[in-house]
């Protein structure tokens, strides 16, 4: 008897825990937990329903719906592309984006491309936008037109994807990637714009000494002939005739007379004798 007691209490011991085991099952998948940052949106036996679930803990029907989680934050997607310049050059491009899913279409968006609408829908776009906008662009002109190039990304996604849900918010270029022979290329090009330049500035600064010198020369002469006309001016015959006497070492010239008429006066000095 004692060994039928104890085996119908094992049995009823093991029937509870069964039950309590299964109430905690149905208890747990009674309720969802919907994170911050997201939205819940609730699938019942396989149909999408329209109202999503905000943040915070919910009732729902066991093993019949399901909630599935989509992220509304900013979300960052790092794409690594190849397109081609207007001078069709091949230009691998890196690009950072920060985009968000817009709480209110986030059933439309599991409904109609799931839960992987990263890869299925922003990535392609991606790709489409940036091969549009690097066709209008040189290469060269895609390294100093960066600001532009985000701009017009920003632009162009926005309108391909905001009808959906989705919403750009930022795009950063993080690298431009180009052919060996092309950056060969640009470099010897600006090896040669900076010979020329350097000998533009030669040359103006040749040309800018020459006036200056030409310039220096001419205040010299303006100076010298002011001078000149100052000392002409001042010299009266007064002061010529002192000028002479100054000079004076007190001899006598030997010869001196008119046009055609010479007389040695030291001659005549010794016949006087």
């Amino acid at each position: 008897m004692k060994e039928v007691f104890n085996a119908k209490r094992i049995r009823v011991l093991c029937i509870a825990l069964a039950v309590i085991l299964l109430a905690g099952i149905l208890l747990s998948s009674a309720f969802t937990v919907v994170n911050a940052g997201h939205t819940g949106v609730v699938v019942t036996l396989g149909k999408v329903k329209e109202d999503v679930l905000q943040e915070g803990i919910h009732a729902k029907i066991p093993f019949i719906q399901k909630v599935v989680e989509i992220d509304n934050r900013i979300r960052k997607l790092e794409v690594n592309t190849e397109a081609f310049s207007k001078d069709l050059q091949s230009v691998n491009t890196v690009l950072a984006i920060n985009y968000r899913v817009d709480t209110a279409k986030s059933y439309s968006i599991y409904k109609n491309i799931g839960a992987d609408y990263e890869t299925v829908l922003v990535m392609p776009a991606v790709n489409e936008v940036l091969k549009a906008i690097t066709a209008t662009y040189t290469a060269e002109q895609s390294v100093t037109n960066r600001a532009l190039i985000s701009d017009g990304l920003v632009q162009g996604l926005n309108d391909k994807l905001n009808g959906i849900g989705l919403y750009i918010t930022d795009v950063n270029i993080i690298d431009f990637d180009f052919s060996e022979a092309f950056i060969t290329a640009i470099e010897e090009k600006q090896v040669a714009q900076q010979k020329l330049l350097k000998a533009e500035t030669e040359k103006q600064t040749a040309i800018t000494n020459a006036e200056a010198e030409a310039e220096a020369m001419k205040i010299r002469a303006e100076g010298e002939a002011k001078a000149n006309k100052l000392i002409s001016d001042s010299l009266t015959d007064k002061v010529i005739e002192n000028k002479k006497i100054e000079k004076w070492d007190g001899v006598l010239p030997k010869v001196t007379g008119s046009a055609g008429a010479f007389v040695d006066i030291g001659d005549l000095g010794e016949s006087t004798k």
